[in-house]
């Protein structure tokens, strides 16, 4: 594991959109995978700066996104649908039609899952996965559990990701309470991972991942085991790490 330490959240963010960009530079036509979440938001915005600046052009680039709320329609504003089109799709010249997220409006999950899994694998594989990393060690919506689930799957939410996640609805009852997520092992085939942490909330968690045990109990650790992984993360995240 590669770990960039960056002074603050916008330098973390310009670190880490410099990976993205060069991924998009040397394969034009590569597959990214993106995630949602706060923590990314500085990344797009980097990533757009440069599109706007005329330094970078995705229209042959594919995406498959981490994750969907199940039950959620694409124009709901919590959506990820949304979320990414709001951050990102809407403001760069990418082709739409390859732009891709599990299908939050897809009643049954076994259906949801598999038709996911599908795309992921016709799209040949994934060059760069962008994650963040949530407090209790989620990547993706992959919660603390007993194993490492592999594929495309249906979770339900913990209480713990459900409150972080009040503060974008109007009551803890809006927030959706399932959600559709990569599995484990799709994250560890993409050919290069990129993880980025923001924050002193995130320092324990980051020390726990990334150099305690390897364990369901925090997925994350299980980044630990792919070998081409880099850490973006800022001092603050840092401040446990020696």
């Amino acid at each position: 594991m590669k770990i960039i330490r960056a002074k603050d959240y916008n330098d973390m963010s310009r670190k880490a959109a410099n990976i993205i960009s060069a991924q998009v530079i040397i394969k034009p036509n590569c597959v990214l995978g993106l995630a949602t979440g706060s923590t990314p938001i500085g990344t797009y915005a980097q990533l757009v700066d440069w599109y706007n600046k005329g330094d970078l052009d995705f229209s042959d680039v594919t995406t498959v996104n981490l994750d969907e709320y199940k039950g959620l329609p694409r124009d709901n504003d919590q959506s990820y649908y949304y979320f990414m089109n709001d951050n990102l799709f809407s403001k760069v010249n990418i082709n739409l039609d390859r732009t891709f997220l599990p299908d939050g409006m897809e009643p049954d999950s076994d259906k949801a899952c598999a038709d996911y899994n599908k795309v992921i694998a016709e799209t040949g594989g994934v060059d760069l996965q962008l994650l963040g990393l949530g407090h209790n060690g989620h990547i993706g919506f992959n919660e603390p559990g007993a194993i490492f689930e592999a594929e495309t799957h249906c979770v339900t939410l913990t209480e713990s990701t459900v409150k972080a996640n009040q503060r974008f609805f109007a009551s803890i009852d809006d927030v959706p309470k399932q959600a559709y997520t990569m599995g484990i092992k799709t994250i560890m085939q993409a050919k290069k991972i990129l993880v980025v942490v923001s924050g002193e909330d995130k320092a324990k968690i980051v020390k726990e991942a990334f150099f305690g045990a390897i364990t369901p109990q925090v997925q994350a650790s299980v980044l630990q085991l792919h070998n081409d992984v880099i850490l973006v993360a800022d001092e603050a995240a840092l401040s446990l790490v020696k």
